[in-house]
């Protein structure tokens, strides 16, 4: 009897089984922070978008780590880190990117960031240039405050953090795809699990101040530091992002001294899950030629 070919995308556990990994907790400026590190080399850190968690970058984690040092971390408040008990803006987020590149003794590293971790990054590179070798901002937040998708992602993630339920987890990360078959049952069971943990509802409305109007306008990111960006940067849109158009990574492109901008099709905000192929590709092209 012959075996089914797989034929499907590999789940988050049958990409990272062949990868050789370590998964630990550490201490980072009081916070139980959990980090995934794998391979050798340059550091590459990778940060996930707003209510996420390193799973996001399940597919991505392998190929990159042939080449670098990968580490994938929860956020302050999110995953499996600790929760929090105070409003998270940018500088706690800042603050504690430093004190994990301190901890993991790393002088410089690649900041590759998607959404919440791509605003991260743009805001982390010009504030601490002798730490940040390269930026890829992956459909980056931060550049706007459009009421509509802010009450949107405060919405659907307080509906599924609030109720965990598999349609209201589906639902959040749907809107986050292009095409809802990309939401994995598997998927859906790893955020049903961080959001069923006691206190979460807590923490959630903490991260989710950013979705408030005040709050935003005072962490956006403005031209000037989008101009005060020394690294090489990669910009990447996609082509069905729910959270803003393509020409605002292009804009964001044309002001940084070194910026590049990339498109991918097929894709809503996390193109590194479902165009994880192109991706990678992408990614390695960009650190490649920053290397030369």
């Amino acid at each position: 009897m012959t075996a089914d070919k797989i034929t499907s995308s590999p789940t988050v556990w049958g990409a990272l089984g062949t990868v050789a990994s370590t998964v630990r907790y550490l201490d980072v400026g009081g916070w139980r922070t959990r980090v995934l590190e794998a391979g050798t080399g340059e550091p590459l850190v990778l940060m996930h978008g707003t209510g996420g968690h390193l799973e996001a970058f399940a597919h991505n984690i392998g190929p990159l780590s042939q080449h670098y040092r990968v580490i994938a971390f929860d956020f302050p408040g999110h995953g499996f880190s600790s929760l929090a008990d105070t409003d998270l803006e940018i500088a706690d987020y800042s603050a504690h990117l430093l004190g994990l590149l301190d901890t993991l003794q790393i002088e410089r590293a690649h900041l590759m960031g998607e959404s919440l971790g791509g605003w991260l990054a743009a805001k982390f590179a010009p504030a601490h240039r002798d730490r940040v070798a390269s930026a890829i901002l992956n459909t980056p937040g931060g550049r706007r405050a459009d009421p509509v998708v802010m009450n949107r992602i405060y919405t659907l993630t307080m509906a599924a953090v609030e109720n965990p339920t598999p349609t209201n987890v589906r639902t959040r990360l749907e809107w986050l795809m292009a095409n809802p078959d990309s939401v994995t049952d598997e998927l859906v069971d790893i955020r049903r699990r961080i959001y069923s943990r006691e206190g979460f509802v807590a923490s959630m409305k903490h991260i989710l101040c950013l979705q408030q109007e005040e709050p935003r306008q005072r962490n956006l990111i403005s031209d000037e530091e989008l101009a005060a960006i020394s690294c090489p940067t990669l910009v990447v849109w996609t082509s069905d992002d729910p959270s803003a158009p393509a020409s605002v990574g292009e804009k964001m492109t044309a002001t940084i001294p070194r910026g590049e901008f990339a498109y991918l099709t097929e894709a809503g905000h996390w193109p590194q899950w479902e165009q994880s192929t192109e991706y990678n590709k992408l990614v390695l092209r960009f650190l490649q030629k920053v290397r030369a």
